[in-house]
């Protein structure tokens, strides 16, 4: 079954069609390359000798996770022929230094470190039917929620979603966390929760698992978004004296709320964004729709690191160095620049835990192919 698996995946991949990167200028004294297909990411060549910890790499993950990011239409694209001759490969170091070179990601003034933070799947209680414990409702997106592409009258604007609903004849913006009652009739119920805080971080987090009353545990994704712009209530328990900067995580943010309820709602409506869900047949996925793997899938944002692009990064997470192959399988509200990034660190307590501390500089590069006259296997 396997290989049948294999020899139908190679079909596909072969049927598509590869677009080589091509370069559109050189600039400044490092020579940082921008690419037409990559038109704000300043790129400088790099090479994997190069590369932080690059020798103690465990080169047959990298592989196998940049094949299974090879499932998306996104990799396909990118890669094309070097999805297929991955699966093939009999040696994952060679073929990824054979068949790749690394650029490391500049900011456009020219610097090397960004930010790493993680993120997990969370772990919610919940019912299908409301009680006075289970009261906070995960919703499905309203039918009258508006999702309005410009792409077709404005191809610079490709990117970016009009969000909002008519009111009369016209269109105005969605309602705000503040606005929307605890029973949205233009929106259908998933199930219950008995944590408004809880769901809160599912909606920073973008998937979880629900352990139902009945046994049954359900999945839970991203769908859809009200249009308001993420804000960090970090930011605001700064703002208002309540933390430090310095003492901003997930673990500081759910103590002091889970001291001060009678707060909750005022810290909460800060954010004036709210997710939208879906139930899904699977645990934590991506923007690509592929369940997304623990310390190896990251958001990043799109605008200047195409979804699925393979990377490698470099930071410190609980004091140590972390250096590997990563794939740019998904994206988040809070995601924005070019040395940005968001790991994906799995579920349970522990994910929960490093993912509510972490931050770290980060440097960041981008593992494109070779030109075909260039590769030795």
């Amino acid at each position: 079954m396997k290989l049948n698996f294999y020899f139908l995946f190679i079909l596909i991949l072969i049927s598509g069609c590869s677009k080589e990167l091509q370069i559109g200028q050189k600039e400044d004294n490092k020579a940082r390359i921008l690419f037409n297909n990559l038109p704000k990411t300043y790129l400088l060549k790099s090479t994997f000798e190069e590369l932080p910890n690059w020798n103690s790499e465990d080169y047959s993950l990298a592989l196998d996770t940049f094949i299974n990011s090879c499932r998306s239409k996104n990799t396909q694209t990118l890669y094309a022929d070097l999805c297929v001759r991955a699966i093939v490969s009999k040696s994952p170091k060679i073929f990824l230094q054979d068949e790749f070179i690394p650029y490391q990601i500049n900011t456009h003034d020219g610097k090397e470190n960004g930010l790493l933070t993680g993120y997990y799947e969370a772990d919610l209680k919940g019912s299908l039917v409301k009680t006075s414990k289970y009261k906070y409702p995960i919703y499905e997106t309203p039918t009258d929620l508006l999702t309005i592409d410009l792409s077709s009258i404005y191809p610079n604007l490709k990117n970016y979603r009009l969000r909002g609903r008519l009111e009369g004849q016209k269109i105005v913006p969605y309602y705000t966390r503040k606005e929307i009652k605890s029973e949205n009739k233009n929106a259908r119920v998933i199930c219950y929760t008995d944590s408004k805080l809880d769901l809160f971080f599912l909606e920073i987090q973008g998937s979880g698992r629900v352990k139902l009353t009945n046994g049954k545990t359900i999945f839970v994704g991203y769908d859809n978004q009200n249009g308001h712009r993420y804000r960090a209530i970090g930011q605001y328990l700064v703002k208002i004296h309540a933390l430090k900067l310095e003492e901003v995580s997930l673990q500081s943010i759910r103590t002091w709320l889970l001291k001060h309820p009678q707060r909750l709602d005022e810290v909460l409506n800060y954010n004036k964004s709210v997710v939208y869900f879906k139930q899904t047949h699977q645990a934590a996925s991506g923007a690509l729709g592929l369940c997304l793997t623990s310390k190896r899938s990251i958001a990043v944002d799109k605008k200047y690191i195409p979804l699925g692009s393979m990377l490698y990064l470099s930071a410190n997470i609980k004091n140590k160095n972390v250096s590997k192959v990563v794939v740019a399988q998904d994206t988040g509200g809070a995601i924005k620049g070019a040395i940005r990034a968001d790991m994906f660190l799995g579920y349970g307590d522990e994910a929960r835990e490093i993912a509510g501390e972490l931050k770290s500089p980060l440097k960041l590069w981008i593992l494109l192919p070779k030109n075909k006259k260039d590769r030795h296997i």
